[in-house]
């Protein structure tokens, strides 16, 4: 059994030459914002180009790139985010194929390379999130070898109880806290009923970038992963407590806020800007 005093301990290891730099912002402490592309994926698939202007004039500052835009060349790619002023400090790489991706990770300029989520067939045993957690320290020596780092973005299935543990409790507990680090989805931990705020705190110094998102009042909590689980809306509309959150993300010194919602019912220009003004707002000191 991982007790919570075993959870904590190995949560709030993390090597020197790994040590937190605090969450990025201006001089005024305005925090900087990013976005996750998945997002905007159809428009990002199909303009990339028209919406990463749309992004920059929204206010963005940093987008996080994934799958969908990697069949362009890492240096076309790279060229066509600076040259809409913006950074792009993470991407997500799937579980299949992150391995063979840390030369494109590298000549993107990433400093993050992040799994953004386990294949099914690993969601629902002690022995696959086990032999998970194995294959993040050896992508997390890879990654760091290149002066990247590697961390993993949680859903809500992570949470489920497997006997006396979660999957989530066996990733952390197994994995080496100066190599694999996390992206906590706040979204995901409140739909799994977690407190996002705490999680942070549990964490401490291995959680280095969070999804930033919402969730509708009163929608119940699962941990399973499927279309009645999806509560989403804009930043700052829902019921997180981003008070609670922003000091938590402060305190373990988190680098990187990136807006993400996979679904978006209005106008999109609407929602990116309300998520980020409001991100931006929560997350001041």
């Amino acid at each position: 059994m991982i007790t919570r005093r075993a959870f904590l301990r190995s949560s709030s290891a993390a090597a020197a030459a790994w040590a937190a730099a605090p969450l990025r912002a201006h001089a005024q402490g305005a925090p900087r914002i990013g976005i996750q592309l998945y997002t905007v994926r159809e428009r990002a698939e199909a303009d990339l180009a028209g919406t990463l202007k749309l992004l920059k004039d929204v206010g963005y500052e940093e987008v996080e790139v994934y799958g969908g835009v990697y069949p362009r060349p890492a240096a076309e790619l790279r060229r066509a985010i600076a040259d809409h002023g913006l950074g792009v400090p993470s991407g997500h790489f799937g579980y299949e194929n992150l391995g063979e991706m840390l030369d494109y990770a590298g000549a993107l300029g990433l400093r993050w390379m992040v799994c953004p989520m386990l294949p099914r067939a690993m969601w629902d045993t002690a022995d696959a999130f086990k032999r998970a957690a194995d294959q993040f320290n050896t992508w997390g020596g890879q990654v760091r070898a290149r002066g990247m780092r590697f961390a993993y973005h949680n859903h809500n299935f992570e949470f489920a109880r497997i006997g006396d543990t979660t999957g989530f409790e066996i990733l952390v507990a197994n994995t080496d806290p100066s190599a694999v680090f996390f992206e906590l989805d706040l979204y995901w931990a409140a739909q799994a009923g977690r407190d996002p705020a705490r999680t942070i705190r549990d964490l401490g110094s291995r959680v280095r970038l969070l999804h930033v998102k919402d969730r509708r009042p009163g929608a119940p909590t699962s941990q399973t992963l499927d279309a009645a689980s999806a509560h989403f809306t804009e930043v700052g509309t829902g019921s997180l407590d981003f008070k609670a959150i922003a000091s938590a993300a402060r305190g373990a010194g988190v680098e990187h806020l990136f807006v993400e919602q996979d679904r978006i019912d209005g106008s999109v220009p609407e929602s990116l800007r309300t998520s980020h003004d409001n991100a931006r707002r929560l997350f001041a000191p």
